[in-house]
Formats: C-alpha cells, sequence, structure tokens
C-alpha cells in the first residue's frame, strides 16, 4: 500500500526548497487552525491514487475468485471493506512518519508536515476508517478477509514502518500488505486461500519491487535527507538497485503465468502477461545498465502500465 502516491512527484524533481526543513519540522507540532481543516485534507491522508490501486487489486482478486454469477452487492463490501482499512492504514501511516514526511520535497505538504491537521485528528481519523473497514468485512463478507486485512495493518504499521528507517529490506516487508489487497478481495469471493489466491498475491508481491526501485531511485536525494536507508542512498552507484530491480522483473514473468498454469485464464491471458513480463524486464535491465532518471522513470511508468493491464487482459479472459 506504499507507492503509487508519487505519480505526480515524479514531476516536482529538481525543485528548489523554498523553506528550511528544519522550519517545516517546527510547524508539525503546531495545531491546526479550524479554517484549514478542509475535506481535501482529510482526504489526501488516505492517499487516493494509492487506494485507487487497493480498490482495483481488490476487485480484480474478488471477481477471479468468485463462481459465477457475481454478487454485486457482497462484492462492493469487500471491496469497500478493503478499501476503508486500506485509507486508515495510510492515515496512521503518515501519523507515525510525520518526522519523516517534513523532511522530504515530495511529502512536505502532506497535511501533518503542513500544520493543517494534527496528530491526534489523524490518529482518530486513520482508527475509524480502520475499524469500520474491519468490521464491514468480518460482518458482511467473511472472517477470512477480515483477518487478512488485520494482518495487512499489523505488518504495514508495526513491522514496515518501523524497519523501514533501520534497512534496506524492508521493502521486501512492505510488499506484503502491498500484495494482500487481491487475496482478501479473493478470499472474499471463494472463501478460502488455495493456488489462485496465492498466484495473485506472487504477482503483486513481485511487481512492487522493481516499482518501487526506479522510486527510490527517482527520489534518492529525498531518501537521504530523511535517513532512510533504501539502496540508492547505502549505494549510490546504483548497481544493486538496477540488480535488484532486473532480477524480480525476471522473476515476475514466470510468476505471472500461473493463473494459466493452474487453469484460471487461458492462452490468451498467458500471452499478454508474457510480453508484460518481457517489456518490463527490458526496462528494469535498461535501467541496471544506464543508472539515470530517464531509465529509472521509464520503469516506473512502465510498472504502473503493467499491473492494470494485466488485472484487465485477466479478467477479460474469463468473461
Amino acid at each position: 500500500m506504499k507507492s503509487l502516491d508519487v505519480t505526480r512527484d515524479a514531476a516536482r524533481l529538481g525543485q528548489p526548497f523554498d523553506r528550511p526543513a528544519d522550519a517545516i519540522r517546527s510547524r508539525q507540532w503546531a495545531p491546526a487552525s479550524v479554517g484549514s481543516r478542509t475535506l481535501a485534507d482529510y482526504l489526501a491522508l488516505t492517499k487516493p491514487r494509492l487506494n485507487a490501486l487497493v480498490v482495483a487489486s481488490s476487485a480484480a482478486g474478488y471477481y477471479l475468485g468468485a463462481r459465477m454469477p457475481i454478487d454485486a452487492v457482497d462484492m462492493a463490501q469487500a471491496v469497500a471493506g478493503t478499501a476503508l482499512v486500506a485509507a486508515g492504514a495510510a492515515a496512521l501511516n503518515q501519523c507515525a512518519e510525520r518526522d519523516i514526511d517534513a523532511m522530504m520535497r515530495r511529502t512536505r505538504t502532506r497535511p501533518l508536515p503542513g500544520g493543517r491537521l494534527s496528530p491526534s485528528e489523524a490518529l482518530t481519523f486513520g482508527l475509524a476508517l480502520f475499524a469500520t473497514g474491519l468490521a464491514v468485512l468480518a460482518l458482511t463478507v467473511t472472517t477470512l478477509a477480515a483477518t487478512l486485512a488485520f494482518v495487512t495493518l499489523v505488518v504495514y504499521l508495526g513491522v514496515y514502518t518501523p524497519m523501514k528507517r533501520r534497512t534496506p529490506l524492508a521493502t521486501l516487508v512492505g510488499a506484503v500488505p502491498g500484495a494482500l489487497p487481491p487475496l482478501i478481495g479473493w478470499s472474499a469471493s471463494h472463501g478460502n486461500i488455495d493456488g489462485g489466491g496465492a498466484a495473485l498475491f506472487a504477482v503483486v508481491f513481485l511487481w512492487q519491487i522493481p516499482h518501487f526501485m526506479a522510486i527510490a531511485w527517482l527520489f534518492r536525494d529525498d531518501y537521504g535527507k530523511a535517513g532512510l536507508p533504501v539502496l540508492p542512498v547505502l549505494e549510490p552507484d546504483g548497481r544493486r538497485t538496477g540488480r535488484t530491480a532486473m532480477v524480480y522483473a525476471a522473476a515476475l514473468i514466470p510468476i505471472s503465468l500461473l493463473p494459466w498454469l493452474i487453469g484460471m485464464t487461458g492462452l490468451s491471458y498467458a500471452a499478454v502477461a508474457a510480453a508484460l513480463g518481457l517489456g518490463l524486464l527490458l526496462l528494469a535491465i535498461r535501467f541496471a545498465m544506464m543508472r539515470s532518471n530517464a531509465a529509472a522513470r521509464a520503469l516506473f511508468l512502465g510498472s504502473i502500465i503493467y499491473l492494470p493491464v494485466l488485472w484487465i487482459v485477466m479478467i477479460a479472459d474469463r468473461i
């Protein structure tokens, strides 16, 4: 649940700071004035761009795991519950990372470091969203879906969030909650986790790594200022960053064929998945060789295209 909120920010690279970071940090603890508390600020706490991917992934997982015909009401409840849990986790994450956000160019204008909302307001809002989403899943969908949603929050906030301040391995841990929304959707309609649900989880898990390597390279200066030990900060030459993106993009090709191999989809899906995977791998190889912002941006945009197209083809193959 961590990466798609940077699409707009990629265009901001190279812009100068308009005020010192310590001045930003000094504002983050000040109570927000009543007049500045807007619906847009609360919406920003939910990371709507990222949540759009959560909605799409959970809806795809539900559809692919369902036995026809689709129960539209049950599907809406599953997707809404998952989206609320993700939105709550995003708000709670921003509350926990408000000091980091204040030091980074792409996040310094968020509601908490910008002083428009207070930490207590964000905490209350995040807990309310999460509790509501969990209740929707537990009471109207399945206990398994609610359990997976709870695991998402625990790993995201309890493990990934503190771990990202200490080690680049946090990227792999963060990919776990990022890959759970399609599994939540699958379990909501299918009733259990079997090979199909595991395949969807594995695809999204692997996809996140080259996607994030591109982001980490583009915003390496920001991450460095915030003291976050991502690979491009620890090894500025970018060799491990590029190699990691390339390895996981290569692994994604056979894993993306699992839905076809276990009978979830047909040959047309397999052909498109292989082509998409090869395209993403070529972008990762180009990034690994050039280690430039242009190559990283191409990989980032390619990854943005990859997953929605894969979902669309997978769903269309079952119609």
